[in-house]
């Protein structure tokens, strides 16, 4: 017969884990503001990821410039003329792309989202937000709090650091 092993309390949390991985994600990210990743879980398996940066083929701006920063724009505002899609966005393109259904999952992501990505993770029926870091887009807490996703702040109890190595990519 087999014993029922119980956790020890040195074992991370699925939140835990996800979150981890999300803050990893995010590393791949060239954003001169902010890195933010976002995983795509559902039944503890991973659906998708996605960090912060431009369509395709196109440079980063860590290459050509930030003009939010030439403009000394504020955070949470005028999404429209970055060039970069949001983390939440390309986990949710994603899973488009490569036909995984995400209905009911729950998304990871590392900042709260803005409203853009707020009404993608409505209409994408992703049922559960945990988000680490806070953001300035009050719009996208009305709009999840007249939707049916329900949202969590997980405060990470681990802290990542990355050592850069001299390989390339």
């Amino acid at each position: 017969m087999l014993e029922k092993i119980e956790p020890k309390p040195e074992d991370i949390t699925w939140d835990e884990y996800f979150m981890q991985i999300a803050y990893l994600v995010a590393q791949r990210s060239k954003c001169m503001r902010r890195k933010v990743g976002a995983i795509i879980v559902k039944d503890k398996r991973i659906l998708a990821t996605g960090y912060n940066g431009p369509p395709k083929g196109f440079p980063h701006c860590s290459k050509v410039g930030c003009i939010r920063e030439e403009l000394n724009m504020a955070s949470g505002s005028r999404h429209e003329l970055c060039w970069g899609l949001h983390a939440e966005q390309n986990a949710i393109i994603q899973a488009a792309v490569f036909g995984v259904s995400i209905k009911g999952a729950t998304m990871y992501i590392t900042t709260f989202p803005c409203i853009i990505c707020a009404k993608m993770i409505v209409n994408a029926e992703i049922s559960e937000v945990v988000y680490s870091a806070g953001y300035p887009d009050p719009a996208s807490q009305i709009i999840f709090e007249q939707s049916n996703v329900k949202v969590r702040r997980y405060e990470p109890k681990f802290k990542i650091s990355f050592v850069k190595s001299n390989t390339k990519e």
